[in-house]
């Protein structure tokens, strides 16, 4: 049967494999974007109601209480001095969304949902109007709706069940958009391309590809993760001419060989510039055991002396044998993978491994832990 880091590192041949196969010409849309066309973050406080009782325990989260207060006083509701609440069906929330670019208002966007406070689930509840702030303090949206959490719990008796997250949820169109952003769009005769990730070979190939099709001298590149491009004046004129750009073909160059190494998941990705030159790799597990076992130590009868518990302690060192196994040079992707496949390491050995071979100079590329 083959083990968990064969089946790993074969799904990595697969993908070699298909990264292997004809290419595609990208298009600009897909390497860069047009600066000051962005989606702007959104955030506010409110409150979810029509809980289930598992809103928030007031006591422990008096906010809640308070910005309950606070609302009723809107609604000319005035509690009498020294009542406190103890609402269990309440719970406070925090409500994020992305404001797309030239957003109008009246239309909607998706909010999130999640719970601040010590609430056991957000299923079933409403949220109340809430204003939806940008960096700047305005208010740019309104959210309110009915949540969908995709979870389900239960509970009692000391024992509890629970599917995926009960703490957080989504409201589809659950924002109206009360303000727009402006765009620079139209402030100048120039639209600056920004690249998705700084590559000059990049940069140069989205200007060429531009100056072929509109007439040299339209694009120039700044550096490395900027184009400057010349367009027409007026906003349908330039609007067509951005969306003849963004579909241009480009021919992109092969990107540098980088390897992305998750400590956390022991995941390793690698992507088709990975070359390895000839190594020879050992590797072998030692494990230690420590184990203790309580001893009581009793006086004799009559001796005056105290019964005593000490700690016998055993320790046991076990060592793997490791084989050195000679690697052989690779030119392609696939070669690297059957012979990081041939160690037989597990994943999370597979990364010690990574970086020693990247120490010694055997693997052609560059390592980024995440």
């Amino acid at each position: 049967m083959p083990s968990i880091t064969a089946r790993f590192l074969s799904a990595l041949l697969v993908l070699a494999t298909v990264l292997a196969g004809p290419a595609h010409a990208a298009r600009i849309k897909e390497v860069a974007a047009v600066q000051g066309v962005r989606a702007n973050a959104l955030t506010g406080y409110g409150l979810v109601v029509g809980l289930d009782g598992t809103g928030d325990q007031t006591t422990q989260t008096p906010y809640t209480a308070q910005s309950l207060s606070a609302m009723l006083q809107q609604f000319g509701i005035m509690l009498p001095p020294g009542v406190t609440m103890q609402p269990r069906n309440v719970a406070a929330v925090m409500v994020t969304a992305q404001l797309p670019a030239f957003a109008q208002p009246g239309q909607q966007i998706d909010i999130n949902v999640s719970s601040m406070g010590n609430a056991k689930s957000l299923r079933g509840g409403t949220l109340i109007a809430t204003p939806l702030r940008g960096a700047d303090g305005q208010v740019y949206a309104i959210g309110q709706g009915n949540l969908v959490v995709g979870g389900a719990g239960a509970s009692a008796g000391g024992s509890k069940v629970q599917i995926n997250h009960l703490s957080a949820g989504r409201i589809p169109a659950g924002a109206l958009v009360e303000r727009s952003v402006p765009t620079a769009l139209q402030a100048s005769d120039y639209v600056q391309l920004d690249l998705n990730a700084s590559d000059f070979a990049t940069a140069r190939a989205v200007a060429k590809a531009i100056n072929r099709a509109k007439g040299e001298g339209t694009a120039q590149a700044l550096d490395g993760r900027s184009v400057r491009v010349r367009a027409p004046n007026g906003s349908d004129a330039r609007v067509t001419f951005l969306a003849d750009l963004e579909n241009l073909p480009l021919d992109l160059v092969e990107p540098a060989a980088r390897v992305v190494i998750n400590a956390r998941t022991g995941s390793v990705v690698m992507n088709q510039s990975v070359t390895l030159a000839a190594c020879a790799v050992a590797h072998g597990n030692l494990s230690v055991t420590i184990s203790s076992t309580p001893v009581i130590s009793q006086p004799n009868a009559l001796s005056g002396g105290q019964t005593v518990v000490a700690q016998k302690t055993d320790i046991s060192l076990k060592q793997e044998p490791g084989t050195l196994i000679q690697m052989p040079a690779g030119a392609k992707l696939a070669d690297v993978v059957k012979a990081l496949n041939s160690l037989g390491a597990t994943p999370q050995d597979l990364l010690a491994i990574l970086q020693a071979m990247k120490s010694a100079g055997a693997l052609n590329a560059e390592l980024e832990v995440i």
